[in-house]
């Protein structure tokens, strides 16, 4: 089904230019505004129904994952190691999207103006003083009600914790959350089904009123974030090399094969398995391997949480609405949480993109103008995190002194250890 998405998906990117730019052509100027409100009645509907699943998906994922993580408490050094390495590739991941998105500007010079209506943003622009007295709910349903992310995911740190704290009595609420989160997810599915549609009306909007300018500025972005990706794959194979040593690049070129499914897929869980398997080819131990990698997958995205700093910029570009530094550096702390428990939501990035332009007073229409190519950009961020899983476990395998000679490809027939029990596991 996937691989059927991803062909509307691009069917619908290429109707939509043609149809936009017949109809920019065939009418005059002062037409195009009100042909293109006709498209965006698709695109509204497609917002709302992404605002609909924001507060319910974050709070079920971020608790499920709190939940799960709070028994790291008991794994001592190797829960701290893996957590020292996440949190720090995430910070370096977030402030390197953020760099080489003011460095390059990718959105400067677009010129787009956020219609009224229901893509306005949804809250007023948060600053720094709002960050800290209005970091805790008044109440969790209001919170949830106005899609307020940051006091969902206060909140969901809290009762996570409390959870995890209570050990098998807290259990039956867990299970009911990772049944919420596993409905939640299915209903994202049924969202992002709607996808081609929403790229087709997106496009041929933006192309009627704009004209193929805009296509300068789709290429702009799409090359930007390409160079950020390689800058950051740059930085995080250099730091395995400091680390592991040399055999650093054997590593690479063993997940080779499960980084090219990745961005071939777009899914970096469809490499799982492939990669857990050259970890173990590389000499890392089953138990280390076994613990980091799946954790990982939930806690250390680093491609996805580059491009939400770096789609987030773009869309403050295009829309002239800048944003001061102490709300950009507000962004990046809401990102550090957001972006944490969503592994395997379908399109996770445009979620966590869209709960943040609510948070920020960004309008809301610039989730569509990046929903044309975010596919494109999707290939790369899944290799991405491929790579990035892959350097921690072997960093974390050093530490631990766990990493011996290369060695002979998992038996057959034995399975590689599933991402959603890396929380139970002991070690």
């Amino acid at each position: 089904m996937q691989r059927f998405l991803t062909l509307f998906v691009l069917v619908g990117l290429i109707l939509g230019i043609a149809v936009g730019w017949v109809l920019h052509q065939q009418y005059p100027a002062d037409h195009w505004p009100t042909i293109a409100g006709y498209f965006k009645v698709v695109t509204d509907l497609f917002l709302r129904l992404i605002r609909m699943i924001i507060a319910p998906l974050v709070l079920s994922t971020l608790v499920v994952g709190i939940a799960h993580m709070g028994g790291t408490g008991s794994l001592g050094r190797v829960g701290v190691r893996t957590l020292l390495w996440f949190i720090s590739a995430s910070i370096f991941s977030l402030l390197l999207g953020l760099a080489v998105v003011h460095w390059l500007q990718p959105g400067i010079g677009a010129h787009f103006t956020p219609s009224i209506g229901d893509s306005a943003p949804a809250a007023s622009a948060l600053n720094l003083n709002d960050f800290v007295t209005h970091l805790a709910p008044t109440s969790i349903f209001d919170a949830m009600a106005t899609n307020s992310i940051l006091q969902i995911v206060v909140f969901a740190v809290f009762f996570g914790v409390a959870l995890a704290s209570l050990g098998e009595q807290g259990r039956p609420v867990v299970d009911l959350a990772e049944r919420v989160s596993h409905v939640m997810l299915r209903v994202t599915g049924y969202v992002m089904n709607l996808a081609p549609l929403a790229v087709f009306a997106a496009i041929a909007s933006t192309v009627t009123e704009k004209g193929l300018d805009i296509i300068r500025t789709y290429a702009s972005f799409i090359g930007g974030f390409y160079l950020a990706l390689a800058i950051l794959w740059t930085a995080l194979i250099g730091a395995g090399l400091l680390i592991v040593g040399p055999r650093m690049l054997r590593l690479i070129g063993l997940v080779r094969d499960p980084t090219v499914l990745a961005f071939s897929t777009a899914s970096s869980e469809a490499a799982y398995p492939r990669t857990f398997e050259a970890l173990q080819r590389f000499g890392i131990s089953k138990r280390i391997a076994g613990f980091v990698l799946p954790l990982g997958y939930s806690f250390n995205l680093d491609g996805s949480m580059m491009y939400c700093t770096f789609a987030v910029i773009f869309i403050s570009q295009v829309f002239n609405h800048p944003l001061p530094i102490e709300q950009q550096l507000t962004m990046l702390l809401v990102l550090m949480v957001t972006s944490k428990g969503m592994a395997g939501v379908p399109r996770a990035s445009l979620v966590v993109i869209a709960a943040t332009l609510t948070q920020f007073g960004l309008p809301q229409e610039g989730l569509l103008l990046i929903l044309g190519v975010d596919h494109f950009l999707d290939m790369g961020r899944s290799a991405t995190n491929v790579i990035g899983n892959s350097v921690a476990t072997a960093v974390v395998a050093t530490w631990e002194r766990e990493l011996g000679p290369e060695r002979a490809v998992v038996a057959p027939g034995e399975m590689a250890p599933p991402i959603e029990d890396a929380g139970d596991r002991e070690i």
